[in-house]
């Protein structure tokens, strides 16, 4: 087995555990579990912990701020693919402008959509409940720009750096609010990142600019030479493992299957054993769906939310949400 298909095997059977003891388990099967040498620090910063524990009082504040990014990661795409630098003075002023110049949604508000046209446009960002229904584990998938896998340090795992601060029509600006879910993450804080850069857009020159890249964060209790908690994500040989595929069975299918359609470029974040309250544990389409519009009142895409915890009978288990005011 090469290498890369060694990456690609590790990465789906992170993909497809449903509980944080089950990542447990396939990080010890590799050897990297007590490993301190194949973990980097989050945002090259050792003394992390208190960025990320200093982000969000509320579990739901938390990953709404992951669904924000989504919706950023798209309107950077469409921004890219009309040939404009999303950092330049020629793009949208504010982020409903850059969804009607992008999206031609009037007014830049999704409240002008029809239900099916919110279904069409919330494909692209979707918020899938899996795992189980005491230890829900959560996947955020976009098919917006994606990055390389020698991009994620300055991306994906930097903190306070100035990513988007130029960017005018984006939300998530001060490159530390993601971070805000890992300490409501079970025990050890655990979050899987996949992604790839989509191939129509620029992207910076490497040998590995087309291939998937993945890493998992996890919280490191103390050591001999480390006398703090701290943040870390998984790089052997101190970069972030990647791998050649066209696209990978990350999708949801019809219900309860969770991993069957492609993701041919875009980015996958998954959390496990996230800590709801109880009332949030249940099907996903119904409370959880009810707090993300409360929280996320006007968002500039509607988002698809898709419950695949097996043990459910429901009418429906996929939903859109497009926030309060669309609702109202």
């Amino acid at each position: 087995m090469t290498m890369s298909e060694a990456n690609r095997e590790m990465c789906l059977r992170l993909l497809r555990c449903e509980t944080e003891d089950e990542v447990a388990a396939v990080l010890r099967s590799c050897g990297f579990w007590d490993r301190r040498d194949v973990w980097i620090p989050y945002g090259g910063i050792s003394n992390n912990r208190g960025i990320v524990g200093n982000q969000q009082s509320s579990p739901v504040a938390a990953l709404v701020e992951k669904v924000v990014n989504s919706i950023d990661a798209v309107l950077i795409a469409e921004c890219h693919r009309r040939g404009i630098a999303p950092n330049s003075e020629n793009t949208p002023p504010t982020m409903q402008a850059a969804v009607e110049q992008f999206f031609g949604i009037r007014d830049g508000r999704v409240q002008n959509l029809d239900a099916s046209s919110r279904t069409r446009y919330a494909e692209r960002i979707r918020l899938v409940a899996c795992g189980t229904k005491d230890q829900p584990a959560y996947m955020i998938i976009d098919t917006g720009e994606g990055q390389a896998p020698d991009d994620f340090p300055n991306t994906f795992l930097s903190l306070l750096r100035e990513n988007k601060t130029a960017i005018r029509f984006v939300q998530g600006k001060f490159n530390m609010g993601g971070t805000g879910v890992l300490q409501f993450a079970g025990t050890h804080g655990f979050q899987l990142l996949i992604s790839k850069r989509q191939p129509d857009l620029p992207c910076s020159a490497s040998s590995r600019s087309s291939q998937w890249g993945f890493s998992l964060i996890r919280r490191l209790d103390p050591g001999p030479s480390q006398p703090q908690t701290m943040y870390v994500y998984l790089a052997p040989g101190g970069a972030v493992p990647s791998f050649n595929s066209d696209a990978l069975p990350i999708l949801p299918g019809a219900y309860p299957s969770a991993y069957e359609g492609e993701l041919r470029a875009g980015t996958c974040l998954k959390i496990w054993n996230y800590k709801f309250p109880g009332r949030l544990k249940t099907l996903a389409t119904l409370d959880l769906r009810y707090a993300l519009e409360r929280h996320l009142q006007e968002p500039a895409l509607p988002i698809r939310v898709q419950e695949r915890r097996p043990g459910y009978r429901a009418h429906f288990y996929d939903t859109t949400m497009s926030g309060l005011c669309a609702v109202l």
